[in-house]
C-alpha cells in the first residue's frame, strides 16, 4: 500500500523501484549445479537441504555435504557470490525530480502500476541517486492489534506515545530474559544477553539491539562491553581522541555513526570520507571497499601519532563492522518497540499473545511456542469454535462484563480464542465469510447447515472437525470427522430437501487425550490445551529427564539429560561452526549448545528428529542464563509431527 501510494503521489515517470543482485549461495548453487548436471528435482532439494550454513560456503560446509557428489560440490562452490539473477529490492524506492528514464534504464514490473529500475542499489548511489527504504515490520502490525485489544476488552485507550514510560517491572522482565514475543530481544542469543547487559533505561535497550549483531561480535565488542558495564573492566580508551566518539558506549563502538565518528577523530576523515566508510559498511561489497580506505585510514592515524597494535585494533573494529555494523537512530527507533512491546507483554499478556497471532507470519517463535508462553503466565488460550471464533484470534471474559482498566501487574486477563483462520485449509477471505454469515443469520445448527451456507469442501469440514471447531453443536470430533464428507455436498442455495445423517455409529469412540492432541497440531499447529511433552511426562520422569524449570534448582556443571520439542536449529557465521538447539518442554525453553564434533557425531538424528533427548553439562552463570552443552543426542519419540525454524 505504501509502494502504491508513492507510484500514485510522485507518478511512475518520476518513482520506481530498486533492483537486486541476487547472488548464488551454497543452497541455490548445490540446487542449480545439480540441476545442470541432470539430477531430478527430488534430488536437487535433498542435496540442498544437506546445507546447513545458507549464506557463505567454507571447508566447513563442504564437511556438511558428504552425500553429496563431489563435482555437485566443486562447481557450487566456485558459484559462490556470482550473480544469479536480478530481482526487486523489498522496499527501496528511487523518487527524481525528473523523468527516471533521463537517468537510468527501468522496466515496467508483473505488478500493475509499477516500474523497476534495472541497477541495484550500489549503482544507484555510484550515480548519485537517492534510495529510500519503505521497511515494514510484522511488531508494527502486532502493536496495532493489542492496541485495539486494549481498548475494546480492557477500556484502555493508548498509543505509542502513551505507553507509561521507564515502567520498572518492564525492565525486571526483561532481566530475566522473559521476551518471548518481544521485538528483536526474543532470539536465543538477545536472551542470553540480557540478564547479563541488565538494562534498565530506555538507551540501554538500544545498547541491547545492537550488541547482538555479526559486527560487534565479530569486533570482539560483545564481552568487553558487557564486563564495562558490570563494573569488572575499567573504562579505557586505546587512544584519547577515541573518548569523544565511543564515550557513550564505555569505549566499546557499537553503531556504524561511531565507526564514522571514529574516523573523523582518529584519522582526520572529512564528512565525506566518513560517509563513504558508511557506505562500504552497507555495501555486499564492503570488505573489497573498507580495504580500498585502508590506506587512507592508516596514513591518517599515522599522522597523528597512533601506529601499531593500536592502529592495527582499530582498523579491525572497523573491517568487523563491514559484516553488519547497526546504525543508532536505528537501533533508537527499534528500542522504542521493544519497550512498548515488552509493556504489553507484562501488563496484557493475553491481548499480546492474540496480537501476534493475527500478525503471522513474524518474529521468532511459531505460534505453538506464543501459545504456550502466554499460558505460562496464566493466559487461557481456547481452540477454535464454529460459534464463538472469529476470523483471527479474539479475546472472551466469561462474565457479563468482565472488563478491568486496572493495568496492575495482576490485573484479570481475557481468554484467547483462537480464529477459524487458524485451521488449515480456511484462508482468511473464507474464515471472514463464515463469521459474516454467522453475524447476519444466526448460529449454525449443524455441519450441513455450514456447508449449504457458506460452501466450503469436504477437505475444508473435515479440518474444522479435527480442529474441534463443531464441539459446540454437541458433536465430538471423531463423530464430526464421521459426518464431514456428508455435510460437505450441501451447496449454498439448495433446497433443504435432503436430510443429512451426522450422526456416527454408537460403536465409535471418542478421541483420547493423546489422539486430540495429534488432531489439533494437525489442524492448526496449536495444541491450545497441553504442550506435547506434558503426557510423556510420567515417562520421562521415570527416565530421569529433567524439565526447563527444573534446570534453574540444580548445581553449575551437573551433568543432566533433558528432552523436548525442537523448535530452532541455528548456526550463525560468528559461530565458528557451533550449532544452537533450542528444546522447549511443557516448562518452558532451553538453549542448547552442540560443538561441531557433536553435531557431526550426531547429525541425521540432531537434523531431522522433532523431538530430542540431549545429555550435557549445565551451564548455570550468575546472571541468570542457563545453557545445557550436549554430549549425546537421541531421538525422542513424541507420535506427532511437529515443525522447527531451521538455519534462518
Amino acid at each position: 500500500e505504501v509502494i502504491q501510494y508513492v507510484y500514485a503521489k510522485h507518478g511512475r515517470e518520476h518513482a520506481a523501484q530498486v533492483a537486486n543482485v541476487i547472488t548464488y549461495r551454497p543452497k541455490s548453487a548445490v540446487r542449480d549445479v545439480a540441476k545442470a548436471l541432470g539430477y531430478s528435482l527430488g534430488q536437487q532439494d535433498a542435496w540442498s537441504k544437506e546445507i546447513e550454513r545458507g549464506y557463505y560456503w567454507s571447508a566447513q560446509t563442504e564437511a556438511d555435504v558428504e552425500d553429496v557428489p563431489a563435482q555437485v560440490v566443486r562447481l557450487a562452490a566456485e558459484l559462490q557470490n556470482t550473480p544469479r539473477h536480478l530481482g526487486i529490492h523489498s522496499g527501496g524506492m528511487v523518487m527524481c525530480d525528473r523523468p527516471v528514464i533521463e537517468v537510468c534504464p527501468v522496466e515496467w514490473g508483473r505488478m500493475p502500476g509499477r516500474t523497476v529500475l534495472q541497477w541495484d542499489k550500489d549503482d544507484c548511489a555510484e550515480i548519485g541517486l537517492v534510495k529510500f527504504d519503505l521497511l515494514g515490520l510484522g511488531m508494527l502490525s502486532a502493536i496495532r492489534y493489542c492496541l485495539d485489544f486494549l481498548r475494546d476488552f480492557h477500556g484502555v485507550t493508548h498509543d505509542l506515545d502513551s505507553i507509561p514510560k521507564e515502567a520498572p517491572c518492564v525492565y525486571d522482565m526483561l532481566c530475566a530474559a522473559d521476551s518471548v514475543g518481544v521485538f528483536q530481544v526474543e532470539s536465543r542469543a538477545q536472551m542470553a544477553t540480557l540478564p547479563r547487559l541488565r538494562p534498565r533505561c530506555f538507551y540501554d535497550l538500544a545498547v541491547e539491539i545492537a550488541l547482538i549483531r555479526p559486527g560487534p561480535i565479530q569486533g570482539d565488542s560483545v564481552h568487553p562491553y558487557i564486563r564495562r558495564r558490570q563494573g569488572k573492566e575499567p573504562v579505557t580508551f586505546a587512544h584519547p581522541r577515541l573518548e569523544e566518539p565511543l564515550g557513550r558506549t564505555l569505549g566499546i563502538p557499537l553503531f556504524q555513526e561511531q565507526l564514522m565518528q571514529l574516523a573523523i577523530a582518529v584519522a582526520d576523515f572529512t564528512p565525506s570520507e566518513a560517509d563513504q566508510l558508511r557506505r562500504a559498511m552497507g555495501s555486499k561489497r564492503s570488505r573489497d571497499k573498507i580495504e580500498s580506505l585502508k590506506i587512507r585510514l592508516y596514513d591518517g592515524m599515522a599522522a597523528n601519532g597512533i601506529t601499531g597494535e593500536t592502529a592495527d585494533a582499530i582498523f579491525e573494529k572497523v573491517q568487523a563492522f563491514a559484516a553488519f555494523g547497526f546504525a543508532e537512530s536505528h537501533s533508537i527507533s527499534f528500542a522504542l518497540l521493544v519497550y512498548a512491546s515488552s509493556w504489553l507483554k507484562r501488563h496484557y499478556p493475553a491481548a499480546f499473545c492474540a496480537a501476534l497471532i493475527n500478525a503471522q507470519p513474524m518474529g521468532f517463535y511459531s505460534p505453538q511456542s506464543l501459545v504456550h508462553d502466554a499460558k505460562r503466565h496464566g493466559v487461557e488460550v481456547r481452540q477454535p469454535s464454529l460459534a464463538r471464533s472469529l476470523a483471527g484470534a479474539s479475546l472472551e471474559w466469561d462474565g457479563a462484563d468482565g472488563r478491568s482498566q486496572c493495568e496492575c501487574l495482576d490485573a484479570p486477563q481475557p481468554a484467547v480464542r483462537l480464529g477459524l483462520s487458524s485451521v488449515r485449509t480456511i484462508s482468511d477471505t473464507e474464515a471472514a465469510a463464515i463469521v459474516a454469515e454467522r453475524n447476519a443469520n444466526g448460529p449454525y445448527t449443524s455441519m450441513a447447515d455450514l456447508a449449504r451456507r457458506v460452501g466450503l469442501s469436504a477437505d475444508q469440514v473435515e479440518a474444522l472437525a479435527t480442529a474441534g471447531a463443531f464441539d459446540c453443536l454437541d458433536v465430538n470430533r471423531r463423530d464430526a470427522l464421521w459426518g464431514a464428507g456428508a455435510a460437505s455436498t450441501a451447496r449454498p442455495g439448495q433446497l433443504d430437501l435432503a436430510t443429512f445423517d451426522e450422526t456416527a455409529p454408537a460403536a465409535l469412540p471418542a478421541m483420547t487425550e493423546p489422539e486430540q492432541l495429534i488432531a489439533d497440531m494437525w489442524a492448526t499447529g496449536i495444541t491450545a490445551d497441553v504442550y506435547p511433552t506434558a503426557l510423556i511426562r510420567p515417562r520421562l520422569d521415570a527416565l530421569g529427564i529433567v524439565t526447563a524449570r527444573g534446570l534453574r534448582s540444580l548445581d553449575n556443571h551437573t551433568r543432566v539429560t533433558i528432552g523436548g520439542v525442537v523448535t530452532h536449529r541455528q548456526r550463525p557465521a560468528t559461530a565458528r561452526g557451533v550449532t544452537f538447539l533450542n528444546l522447549e518442554d511443557e516448562t518452558g525453553m532451553v538453549n542448547v549448545i552442540v560443538e561441531e564434533a557433536v553435531w557431526q557425531r550426531h547429525r541425521r538424528v540432531a537434523r531431522e528428529s522433532g523431538g530430542l533427548l540431549i545429555r550435557g553439562m549445565l551451564e548455570h552463570t550468575r546472571d541468570g542464563v542457563i545453557n545445557v552443552v550436549a554430549e549425546r543426542l537421541e531421538r525422542l519419540h513424541l507420535g506427532l509431527r511437529t515443525t522447527s525454524r531451521d538455519f534462518r
